[in-house]
């Protein structure tokens, strides 16, 4: 598992390259060296609402956390560009995330399995309920169906 927090998924390439590359260097099949993905991601009904509904609690956690590593408090200029069609964040509909899902794919080349971390902006239940159902009954067939062909 790759967890990618910030910045842009394709600089984590070379890291995937190696594990591959040492994988079959000790001997293991290339079908074995499978790789996951751990990312930042929530889902609302439109890109906008997911982004509003994630940005507050998001900030206050980010922002906490650079006061221990010596980050600026999160902006959301920051936030917004994080978001972007090449950034870490998978924070949007239910087609932004697949789209995004299917860059990172690409990009890392090829990845088995996505956990969501949703937990870092504190939303009510009834939200996170929300998010989970769209994941499961709309992102994934997309990616599914994307990555079949």
């Amino acid at each position: 598992m790759v967890a990618i927090i910030g910045g842009e998924p394709k600089r984590f390439r070379p890291l995937i390259d190696l594990y591959r590359e040492s994988g079959r260097r000790a001997g293991h099949p290339a079908e074995k060296l499978i790789v996951g993905l751990h990312s930042i991601g929530f889902l609302g009904d439109t890109t906008q609402q997911a982004a509003d509904d994630f940005f507050p609690g998001y900030a206050h956690t980010f922002t906490e956390i650079g006061k221990e590593r010596g980050w600026p408090p999160t902006t959301r200029a920051q936030f917004d560009a994080v978001r972007g069609p090449t950034g870490a964040l998978l924070i949007g509909d239910a087609e932004t995330v697949a789209k995004k899902i299917l860059y990172v794919n690409e990009v890392l080349g090829g990845i088995s399995r996505i956990t969501f971390q949703m937990g870092v902006s504190t939303l009510p239940h009834q939200k996170m309920l929300r998010a989970i159902e769209i994941l499961g009954t709309r992102v994934a067939p997309i990616v599914r169906r994307e990555l079949a062909t």
